[in-house]
């Protein structure tokens, strides 16, 4: 999740917990506790595929970080020792705030290694967006009431309740990934399609409509599927370029990058490049992650030692309008075969 969503969440724990006697501090203590995982980015792993599958590795580790929630309580009990609550409780509020973070990572649709140092492929539950209002704001409200009106009395009532309508929240994004996955599997069998790899997410900033891939050998099939919806969703059959990933096969970043993303991958070439593309993040067309592989040169591909990421593009404005009645109007005219054929174009470049 986002910075924000990230800081007010542990600000509201550790303030629920350890507020009646740190006072505001607690909310201080708790938001700078809470972005502690995500200082890996700081560190450069070497290339632009290192650098974005090793975020959320050991940082985001539910085994590290309860270790050092130790360390840190020991630590805090030395030097700003208070009688008046418990090592355990103390202890308990910091792992708290700490697992928090990755575990709220886990429910986008990125992927985190909570399990690292072993490896199986990243958890991304995708149920909700990396930025999504109506998650934050409950939490806002709390830690806003808390620095304005200090945190005893009623406050603790309205931090639990806050982080119960968050938390009532999330589970609520996990019916709806249920809902769009089951329509799309009732589509797919109605069309005979077997699908290799199906993998749903939410469209920005928000859990009504859903943006639904299907990995069909050099294809993939995208669908938008949202809790107001009657008809069955419309599959667009969309060119994968699958073939192209043979010449990633000795590749180990492609094989790294496969990983994890569990595979839902495009492949594209444009003018000498080969650009790889996760598919999983943004919105249809308009990908954050894409990457430059391989190069064309005197009529062969040569994988490139060191993968570069292409410019980020939060894509167009009016694409975020068309979703947003999309979601009221399941009439609403939209094509994403032409919004995902932006990817085939070279950077920058607009039909």
């Amino acid at each position: 999740m986002d910075s924000i969503t990230q800081a007010v969440l542990g600000a509201t724990l550790q303030g629920a917990l350890l507020g009646r006697w740190q006072g505001r501090r607690a909310l201080l203590y708790g938001a700078m506790l809470a972005t502690l995982p995500d200082l890996d980015v700081v560190i450069d792993y070497g290339d632009a595929v290192a650098n974005m599958t090793e975020h959320r590795g050991f940082s985001h580790s539910l085994l590290l970080l309860s270790v050092l929630a130790v360390p840190i309580t020991a630590a805090v009990r030395r030097w700003r020792p208070n009688p008046a609550y418990s090592s355990t409780r103390l202890f308990l509020a910091i792992w708290l705030v700490l697992i928090t973070h990755p575990l709220l990572d886990a429910f986008t649709g990125y992927g985190t290694q909570l399990f690292w140092p072993l490896t199986p492929p990243p958890i991304a539950w995708s149920s909700i967006f990396i930025i999504d209002p109506l998650y934050t704001l409950p939490l806002l409200v709390a830690v806003a009431a808390g620095l304005w009106r200090g945190l005893r009395g009623r406050w603790q009532w309205l931090a639990y309740g806050a982080l119960g309508l968050s938390s009532l929240y999330l589970a609520s994004t996990l019916a709806g990934k249920q809902m769009a996955e089951r329509h799309v599997e009732a589509e797919l069998a109605r069309q005979g399609i077997q699908a290799e790899q199906l993998f749903s997410t939410p469209t920005p900033f928000n859990s009504l409509l859903w943006r639904v891939i299907v990995i069909d050998g050099d294809d993939y099939h995208e669908a938008l599927v949202g809790w107001l919806d009657r008809a069955p969703p419309r599959l667009e059959r969309i060119p994968r370029g699958g073939e192209l990933a043979a010449l990633l096969r000795h590749s180990p970043q492609h094989q790294r990058l496969d990983w994890f993303t569990h595979g839902v991958l495009r492949y594209d070439r444009v003018d000498e490049q080969l650009i790889v593309t996760d598919l999983r993040l943004g919105m249809t067309g308009f990908h954050p992650f894409r990457f430059v592989f391989a190069e064309r040169r005197d009529g062969r591909w040569q994988p490139l030692a060191e993968v570069d990421r292409l410019p980020f593009s939060r894509g167009h404005p009016e694409h975020l309008l068309v979703l947003w009645r999309r979601i009221w109007n399941e009439g609403q005219p939209l094509s994403l075969l032409a919004w995902a054929d932006e990817l085939s174009r070279p950077t920058g470049v607009r039909p």
